[in-house]
C-alpha cells in the first residue's frame, strides 16, 4: 500500500470518516531527513499535525522521549494524541504555520528571542547526565567529517592534498578540545528559526519548540550558536552580541554552568559555532548531491562567513582560514560561486 493511503487509513481509524469525507489532509512541511508532517482538518475546523516516520528510516521513540522531558522542563512541545509506532505515524498538536524565520524583523526580534532565551534556559536547568544520548567525541568527530567528505570533495570536487589533510585534522583537533571541555547540558541539537513556532504571547506559551528527536547531552553554546548563527537569518553582529549577553545574563541568574568571565564563555561559542558551521555545510551539500534537495544551496555563504567571522579571531583556526582561501581560490579560477 503506498505511504500516504497507509496514512489515510490510519487516519480514518483516528477520525471515521462521515458518508464518504474523512479528515482533509494536506503538506505541513518536510525536514532534512526521511520525515513528513501533514496539517489534518477535522470536521469542526480544527487541526492536527500527523508526523510520518517510515519505520527502517526512522524511529518515532526519541521524539517521545524527548518530548516528555522539554513538556517536564515547562517547555511547550507538540502534544501526542494517538501514536503508531509500528507505523510510524503520531498524531500531534498543532502549534500553528508561524515559525520563528516567518516572525523575525528589527521590530519582534527583542521579544521573540528573550522568549527562546528563556525555553532554553529551562530545558538546560532539567539536564541530568545519562538520559540522553552523549555529544561524545566520536559523534563531535563524525559531523565534523563531513565537512570534507561532502563539501569539499562532493560538492567542489576537490581533493586535499596530505598538507591540507594535516592542517583540517589539526584544526578538527582544537576544536574537538574546546567543545569537550564545556559544561554539558541538554541540547535540541537544532535550536533554530525554522524550529520554534512564534505562538503568541510570551514564554511559556511562546515559542512552540518542534524537531527536538536528535536531542543529546554536550556542550552548552551549542544551541546557542544554533539560533544565534542561525543558518537561515543573520544579525548585526552588535545585535547579535546582545542577543548572546542576555542569554549569558539569564543563565548566570539560573545558576547554569557557564563561564563568569563573558569572553570566555564568547570564546567557546564560536569554536562551538565553528564545529556546528562546518558540519551544516557537509550537511547542505550531503542535502543536495544525495538526496536532491537543491533549498539549503542558497544559504551555504551564511554559513560560510559565520565560519569566516571565527577563524580571523582565533589563532588556532587560522589553518582552517588558510584552507578556505585556497578552496574559494580554486573555485575562483573554476568559475563557480562560493
Amino acid at each position: 500500500m503506498p505511504r500516504i493511503a497507509q496514512l489515510r487509513a490510519w487516519l480514518d481509524r483516528q477520525f471515521p470518516p462521515r458518508g464518504d469525507r474523512g479528515p482533509r489532509i494536506e503538506p505541513a512541511s518536510a525536514d532534512a531527513s526521511f520525515r513528513r508532517y501533514f496539517r489534518v482538518t477535522l470536521a469542526g475546523g480544527e487541526t492536527r499535525i500527523v508526523m510520518d516516520a517510515p519505520p527502517g528510516r526512522e524511529d518515532c521513540r526519541p521524539f517521545l522521549k524527548v518530548a516528555a522531558l522539554f513538556r517536564d522542563a515547562g517547555v511547550r512541545v507538540p502534544e501526542v494524541h494517538a501514536q503508531d509506532l509500528e507505523q510510524g505515524f503520531l498524531l500531534l498538536s498543532d502549534l500553528g504555520g508561524a515559525t520563528y524565520l516567518d516572525a523575525l524583523d528589527e521590530t519582534t526580534a527583542s521579544a521573540l528571542y528573550r522568549d527562546a532565551n528563556a525555553a532554553l534556559i529551562a530545558i538546560q536547568r532539567a539536564s541530568r547526565p545519562g538520559v540522553l544520548p552523549d555529544y561524545d567525541r566520536a559523534l563531535l568527530e563524525r559531523e565534523l567529517c563531513l565537512f570534507p567528505e561532502w563539501y569539499v570533495a562532493k560538492h567542489l570536487g576537490v581533493t586535499l592534498d596530505s598538507g591540507q589533510q594535516a592542517a583540517l585534522r589539526g584544526v578538527f583537533e582544537a576544536i574537538l578540545a574546546n567543545n569537550l571541555g564545556q559544561a554539558r547540558v541538554f541540547v535540541h541539537r537544532d535550536w533554530h528559526s525554522r524550529n520554534l513556532m512564534a505562538t503568541g504571547g510570551s514564554f511559556p506559551a511562546n515559542p512552540g519548540v518542534i524537531d527536538f528527536q536528535d536531542a543529546v547531552y554536550g556542550p552548552i553554546t551549542y544551541d546557542l550558536v544554533s539560533i544565534y548563527r542561525d543558518a537561515y537569518i543573520a544579525w548585526e553582529e552588535e545585535r547579535e552580541l546582545d542577543f548572546v549577553i542576555r542569554y549569558w545574563e539569564a543563565a548566570r541568574r539560573a545558576d547554569l554552568p557557564v563561564d563568569a568571565d563573558f569572553g570566555a564563555f564568547h570564546r567557546d561559542y564560536e569554536w562551538m559555532g565553528a564545529q556546528r558551521q562546518l558540519k551544516v555545510l557537509g550537511i547542505f551539500a550531503r542535502l543536495f548531491h544525495r538526496d536532491g534537495k537543491d533549498g539549503y544551496l542558497k544559504d551555504m555563504p551564511r554559513v560560510m562567513a559565520y565560519l569566516r567571522r571565527a577563524c580571523a579571531r582565533h589563532r588556532a583556526l587560522l589553518p582552517l582560514a588558510r584552507l578556505l582561501d585556497q578552496l574559494e581560490d580554486r573555485q575562483a579560477r573554476a568559475g563557480l560561486t562560493f
